[in-house]
């Protein structure tokens, strides 16, 4: 699996779980005390539910065609608005064409609707990183570590950042948590041997 798989499979699990608690907590509709008084809804404008469009724009995400997700993954955030999971993958598609400063509006939304969620923290700290704001991105990393301190990408995305800062001994600390946790992750053995040779 490719990173962006790992973390679209993590986010997608952490939603999921959000929207069934969501749906506990639901009541039925109450009928309209007037009859043919109520607005029309996104609803009765299209065939798919926003949940079918996410799955459909995540299809076009996996062929790489960045823009037709992003319209699908629009379409659904009309349909079903101020849901994290969609302004996440609005927000990561955008950052995919380098549109960094949208990117970062749809995380920053997305982020405040649901705050413990250490998968939008690790995106806005690869877009800071990208966008050179190491502080910004070291302060989500470290967001995302208190919410999951056991996910290795983080600890491997926090070791790339800290290279950048040339704070090499604590980047190999955390190339090395992150194989502590996933023996198997080549990406950080690769880094972790970079810096022990160049030591």
């Amino acid at each position: 699996m490719t990173l962006f798989q790992l973390l679209m499979l993590g986010a997608s699990a952490f939603f999921a779980y959000k929207i069934y608690e969501h749906i506990q907590t639901l009541q039925d509709p109450q009928e309209s005390d007037v009859k043919g008084d109520t607005p029309r809804t996104a609803e009765a404008f299209s065939a798919f539910d926003a949940s079918s469009l996410i799955d459909k724009a995540d299809e076009e995400m996996q062929k790489g065609d960045l823009q037709k997700a992003l319209a699908i993954y629009s379409e659904a955030n009309i349909k079903a608005p101020n849901n994290p999971e969609t302004l996440f993958k609005m927000g990561y598609t955008l950052g995919q064409q380098n549109r960094d400063d949208e990117a970062l509006e749809y995380y920053k939304e997305a982020l405040a609707l649901d705050p413990n969620n250490s998968y939008i923290h690790q995106a806005m700290a690869s877009l800071y990183r990208k966008m050179a704001a190491f502080e910004k991105a070291k302060d989500h990393l470290e967001n995302s570590l208190s919410l999951d301190a056991n996910n290795p990408i983080t600890y491997y995305n926090y070791g790339n950042l800290l290279v950048d800062m040339k704070d090499f001994d604590r980047a190999k600390k955390m190339y090395e948590n992150a194989l502590r946790l996933d023996a198997n992750m080549k990406e950080s053995q690769e880094e972790l041997d970079k810096l022990t040779k160049e030591a």
